[in-house]
C-alpha cells in the first residue's frame, strides 16, 4: 500500500464518443487499480471522480466515500457521456468545484497535496493551457495521461513540471493496466512517519518529505506540536447549560442543582414539583420550592402552628377597613354596610344620606360608527351605572335617553319609565345606530324636544333641576357652539363626557361652568368607571341665584325640594282664593319668605 500520507486525488476521465465501450472499461480498471493501492479514509487519502465530454459530470466528490468498496461501486456505475472533448472545461471544474472545501478538499494550511489525474484519448476541443496554468497556480498538481490518439502537446500544456514526471503516453488501452503500477510509484514516496521517530502522542500523518501530528477526537494539539490535552468543552461558555457544565473527553453534559431535573433539551433545568407528589397535606395551597415545599393559606386566612391548616382571619379587627358605619367580616374578606335608609357609596365604605333631591336627567349618547358595537355595549353599561345613583320615580328623578349619529333618535322620553329597573332594561334593548357624529344636531333635539313638558320635563316653575349629560367619542361633524350655548341659557346644567378621540375643546364648550366640574374624559371605553364617580359627585347643579352658592348634593337637594313645596303651596292657596285679603296675603308671603331665607342661612352655616 501507498502510505506516504494523505492526498486529495481527483480523477478527470475522458468519456467522449472516441472512447469505445471496451476501452472505457480499461479506464475503470485503471482507476480501481490506483485506488486499490491507496490508504483511503477521512484522515488519509480522499478520492473524487469526474467525467467529461462536451460537459462535466461529478461522479463522486472528495467527501462522498471513504472506503475502496464504495468507490469501486460508484466507478462501475459510470455511464459514458459519449459527446465532445472539452478538457479545459473539465480542468476548470476540478479547480473551482472538485477541489473546494465544500466538496471535501482539506484546507491549504493542512499541507495535503492536491492531485488531478487527467486521462484522455484525443485532442481537446477547447483551450487547456491557460486554465491548466491557473489550476497549477492554485496549488493543484496535474498528471496528464494520454492514451493512443492523445495529443502530446496538449498533455504537456496541462501537466505540472517537471514534465518528465507528470506526462505519460500509453500506446493502447490494453497497456494502461500495466502503466498503473508505474504511475503508482510516482504517487508513492517515503512514509516519513515510518522512517523517523516522530514523537506524536496520538497519531502521525505523513506528507511528502515531512509529517505532522494529530490528536484523537476530544483532544487538542499542544504548542509543542506533538502532545495532546483534553478539550474543556465547558470553558468557552457556549455550552448553554442553565446550572452546571461537566466537561467530558471532547464533549460536555449539563447537570442541575439539587431540587431540579434536566429538561428534554438537556440544557435547561426544571424545579421538582414536590406538591405534585400529593402528600403535602396542606389545607389550602401547596407551594413548591427547591428541595421541598410549604403550605400557604388563601387571602383572609392565617396559617396555624401545624404549618398545614388555615383559620379565617377577622379582617374587620385586623385591618383599617374604613367603613363609615359598620364592617362585616366574611370568609377571607369583609364588606361595609350602612344604616337603614342610607345607601352605600361607590367607594364601598361611605354612606349616602341624600334622598330628597330630584332632577330631570336626559342622557345624549354617541352612536356613531367610530364607537363600534362592543364599545357601545360598554356605553349602555355606563348609562345604567348612572341610573343606579338616582332615586327614580314619577315624583322623584326622571330619566330620558337620546342616541345620535348622522340623525337623532329619542330612545325614551322623561315620562316613559318610572323605576330604575324599567330604565335599565330599556337601555340594554337600545340598538346601535352607527354612521356619522352630528353632536350639534343632538344638542338641538335635546333643547327643543327632550326637555319639553310634552316629553315629561316638569315645568320650570317647579324649580326641578334640568341636567343634560352628553357622551361622545370623537369630533362632531357639525357646529356645536350655538346649541351648547342655548342649552345652558335655557337653564339646563350640561355635563360632557368624552372617551378615546373626543375633542377636549368641544367637551369644554358643552360643559356648564365651572367647566372642570362638568366635563370628564377617559382614554379608553374599558376604563370609564371613574367617570361615573365624577358624575355622582357633581350631579347636583349649583344654585347660582344671587350670591348664595351651595355645592353639597344633600343640602342642595333639600333646599330645592323645600322651595318647590313652598311655591306649590302658595300657588294652591292663590288658586283657591284663600288669600282674599291683599294685606294679609302680603304679610303671609313676607313671613314665609323670611322663614325660607332663615332656613337657607342655616343650611349654609352647616357647610
Amino acid at each position: 500500500k501507498c502510505r506516504t500520507g494523505p492526498l486529495d486525488i481527483v480523477f478527470v476521465i475522458d468519456s467522449s464518443r472516441s472512447v469505445r465501450p471496451f476501452e472505457f472499461e480499461t479506464m475503470r480498471r485503471f482507476m480501481m487499480d490506483i485506488i486499490g493501492n491507496l490508504d483511503v479514509g477521512p484522515n488519509a487519502t480522499r478520492v473524487g471522480v469526474i467525467q467529461y465530454s462536451s460537459q462535466v459530470q461529478n461522479i463522486f466528490s472528495l467527501k462522498t466515500f471513504f472506503t475502496r468498496a464504495d468507490m469501486e461501486r460508484a466507478i462501475n456505475s459510470i455511464v459514458p457521456l459519449a459527446q465532445g472533448t472539452m478538457t479545459g472545461l473539465a480542468i476548470q471544474y476540478a479547480m473551482n468545484v472538485a477541489f473546494s472545501a465544500q466538496e471535501g478538499a482539506r484546507p491549504p494550511h493542512k499541507g495535503v497535496p492536491r492531485i488531478a489525474i487527467v486521462v484522455t484519448d484525443g485532442r481537446p476541443q477547447d483551450r487547456v493551457a491557460e486554465v491548466a496554468a491557473q489550476a497549477r497556480n492554485a496549488g493543484i498538481e496535474i498528471y496528464a495521461v494520454g492514451i493512443q490518439r492523445a495529443d502530446m502537446n496538449s498533455l504537456r500544456a496541462m501537466a505540472s513540471p517537471p514534465l518528465e514526471e507528470h506526462v505519460f503516453l500509453v500506446e493502447s488501452f490494453e497497456l494502461i493496466q500495466q502503466f498503473a503500477k508505474q504511475f503508482q510509484d510516482k504517487l508513492c514516496g517515503v512514509d516519513m512517519c515510518m522512517e523517523r521517530e516522530h514523537g506524536c502522542q496520538h497519531s502521525c500523518v505523513s506528507t511528502p518529505g515531512s509529517f505532522y501530528c494529530e490528536c484523537n477526537p476530544g483532544y487538542r494539539l499542544n504548542v509543542d506540536g506533538k502532545t495532546c490535552s483534553p478539550i474543556d468543552a465547558c470553558a468557552d461558555g457556549r455550552h448553554g447549560c442553565q446550572h452546571h457544565c461537566v466537561s467530558l473527553r471532547g464533549s460536555y453534559s449539563c447537570r442541575c442543582r439539587p431540587g431540579y431535573y434536566l429538561s428534554h433539551n438537556k440544557r435547561s433545568c426544571i424545579m421538582v414539583d414536590y406538591c405534585s407528589f400529593g402528600n403535602h397535606s396542606c389545607q389550602h395551597e401547596c407551594v413548591s420550592i427547591p428541595n421541598g415545599h410549604y403550605c400557604r393559606c388563601r387571602s383572609g386566612f392565617t396559617l396555624q402552628p401545624d404549618s398545614k391548616s388555615c383559620r379565617a382571619t377577622d379582617l374587620c379587627n385586623g385591618v383599617d377597613h374604613g367603613c363609615e358605619f359598620k364592617c362585616v367580616s366574611t370568609e377571607g374578606s369583609y364588606h361595609c354596610v350602612c344604616p337603614e335608609g342610607q345607601r352605600l357609596q361607590a367607594d364601598g365604605k361611605t354612606c349616602s344620606r341624600c334622598g330628597a333631591g330630584h332632577v330631570d336627567l336626559v342622557m345624549v349618547i354617541d352612536g356613531s360608527k367610530s364607537v363600534r358595537p362592543q364599545n357601545f355595549e360598554l356605553v349602555k353599561q355606563f348609562v345604567n351605572r348612572v341610573v343606579d345613583l338616582l332615586e327614580v320615580s314619577p315624583q322623584g328623578t326622571r330619566v330620558g335617553l337620546v342616541q345620535y349619529s348622522s340623525r337623532v333618535r329619542t330612545e325614551f322620553p322623561l315620562n316613559k319609565y318610572h323605576s330604575a329597573d324599567e330604565i335599565k332594561r330599556a337601555v340594554m334593548d337600545v340598538e346601535y345606530m352607527e354612521k356619522g357624529t352630528m353632536t350639534g344636531l343632538a344638542l338641538k333635539h335635546m333643547v327643543e324636544h327632550s326637555f319639553s313638558e310634552l316629553e315629561g320635563a316638569r315645568p320650570l316653575s317647579h324649580n326641578i333641576p334640568r341636567i343634560g349629560l352628553v357622551f361622545t367619542d370623537g369630533r362632531s361633524q357639525d357646529d356645536i357652539s350655538e346649541w351648547a350655548r342655548r342649552a345652558k341659557e335655557s337653564g339646563i346644567v350640561m355635563f360632557a363626557v368624552g372617551v378615546g378621540k373626543a375633542v377636549e375643546e368641544e367637551l369644554r364648550a358643552i360643559a356648564s361652568e365651572p367647566v372642570e366640574q362638568h366635563f370628564s374624559y377617559s382614554a379608553d371605553f374599558t376604563t370609564m368607571t371613574h367617570l361615573v364617580e365624577n358624575f355622582s359627585l357633581n350631579i347636583c347643579p349649583e344654585e347660582g341665584k344671587g350670591e348664595t352658592e351651595i355645592r353639597s348634593p344633600c343640602e342642595c337637594e333639600a333646599l330645592v325640594q323645600f322651595q318647590t313645596n313652598t311655591v306649590a303651596i302658595l300657588q294652591s292657596l292663590t288658586e283657591k282664593n284663600i288669600l282674599w285679603d291683599d294685606a294679609w296675603a302680603s304679610r303671609s308671603l313676607a313671613q314665609m319668605t323670611a322663614r325660607l331665607e332663615d332656613l337657607e342661612k342655616q343650611i349654609a352655616n352647616k357647610k
